[in-house]
């Protein structure tokens, strides 16, 4: 089936330097684009959006087949769209969406459900200061240090102590420009993708540098908890660097990173050719400036496919094809590619707690991982990572969880 999901209409730009903007996001159907509300009456209600919900599949109240069902039937049944998002849609059910997309991917009349929820999410947040209260830490964090961790900048590079990775004072016309990101700056888990990418660059002989200290959150956890100021001050900043910097590529090690920067960022004035760092690793292998020890035991290994990656831009070849050139033994998930099931933590879940269900959706993803038989639980993304790693901790499990670069680095011919 042709996937409907559009990466650049995730969200709708907002110029926050505009005075007269009164409401930010939908408090009312009234304040929805009229193709949004035109999107009720093409609902066929086949449920399938319902049925590829991460939320709703693990019992959370979250039905997006609801949510266009209920639009058509206030608007029916007063003739007005002058009525409360709230009538429509709990709080609860909105909060509990990790904008997988899948509800739009799989949509047959190309319905997008998800950019409601974060339309509302804007009012809740900007309008309300109603959202949940975990996600408070991440707001300050990227407000004061510019990351959701809240570590300070003068930190950022800390995971690079010891290794030779030039920043762009040292290094001022790369090929590549390496986006770090926040997760594999600053979390001790990432750190080590970090430091494997790293070194795969460094066996490569790649011209590359980072922005080091002047490298700042993306802002996609801020955009989509509905913090357009937040984002808008944090997109704004970072534009400003990178048309200072110029820069020829961008390599990012995280798909949230890659998504804000190519998708999101133009509305800013920031054109960029962004790739994500498998797809580098790819053209490191095929130009044979990396090579890998192929010795030993093949690895078996399942990739879980994050939804900002798979779904939301199409890159679901490259990962497999570096696994496959480290040596592994792939084997495939009941849903993957762009059918991927979510981890979780996409959507600003990941400074929150999970909604109430019956189960976490790291948990039903990690169990669809383990029935493969695989051995490793290969990633692409430092929010997947985190995911997977609880949730085979939480159940003592003995299955590795690693990115793309920590195993490739691992067999790298030195």
């Amino acid at each position: 089936m042709r996937s409907n999901l559009n990466a650049n209409r995730l969200a709708s730009y907002i110029n926050l330097d505009d005075q007269s903007i009164e409401q930010f996001g939908a408090a009312k159907m009234k304040d929805l684009g009229w193709e949004q509300i035109m999107d009720s009456y093409a609902c066929i209600m086949c449920f399938r959006c319902q049925e590829v919900c991460p939320a709703y599949n693990t019992g959370k109240l979250l039905s997006p087949a609801a949510l266009e069902i209920n639009k058509r039937y206030h608007f029916n049944g007063g003739g007005t769209t002058d009525v409360a998002m709230a009538e429509l849609i709990s709080e609860e059910a909105v909060w509990a969406c990790t904008s997988c997309g899948a509800c739009v991917d799989i949509c047959p009349v190309g319905n997008e459900p998800m950019r409601d929820i974060l339309d509302i999410r804007r009012n809740l947040s900007m309008m309300e200061s109603a959202f949940p209260k975990q996600l408070e830490t991440a707001f300050k964090g990227m407000e004061r240090n510019m990351n959701p961790w809240n570590v300070s900048q003068g930190d950022r590079m800390k995971w690079a102590e010891g290794m030779s990775v030039p920043t762009i004072e040292q290094n001022a016309e790369p090929e590549i420009l390496w986006w770090v990101g926040c997760a594999p700056a600053t979390d001790s888990r990432a750190q080590k993708t970090a430091q494997a990418f790293a070194k795969i660059l460094n066996t490569a002989g790649v011209n590359y540098a980072v922005l080091g200290k002047n490298e700042a959150c993306n802002g996609d956890s801020a955009r989509r908890a509905g913090r357009e100021d937040i984002f808008f001050g944090l997109a704004s900043q970072n534009v400003e660097i990178l048309n200072e910097v110029a820069p020829k590529r961008i390599v990012t090690t995280c798909p949230h990173c890659l998504h804000t920067i190519k998708n999101e960022y133009p509305a800013f004035g920031g054109n960029y050719q962004v790739i994500h760092h498998t797809q580098l690793i790819n053209e490191l292998v095929g130009s044979g400036k990396i090579s890998m020890n192929l010795e030993g035991d093949n690895m078996k290994i399942t990739f879980h496919d994050p939804c900002y990656l798979g779904r939301h831009n199409k890159i679901t070849d490259a990962p497999r094809d570096a696994l496959q050139s480290a040596g592994a033994e792939m084997v495939e998930m009941p849903r993957n590619g762009a059918k991927s099931f979510c981890c979780g933590a996409g959507g600003a879940q990941m400074w929150k707690e999970e909604e109430e269900g019956s189960a976490r959706v790291n948990e039903a993803r990690f169990a669809e991982a383990k029935s493969t038989g695989a051995d490793t639980v290969a990633v692409g993304c430092p929010f997947c990572l985190t995911m997977m790693t609880d949730a085979a901790k939480g159940e003592g499990s003995e299955i590795q969880v690693k990115d793309v670069a920590e195993i490739v680095a691992e067999r790298l011919k030195t």
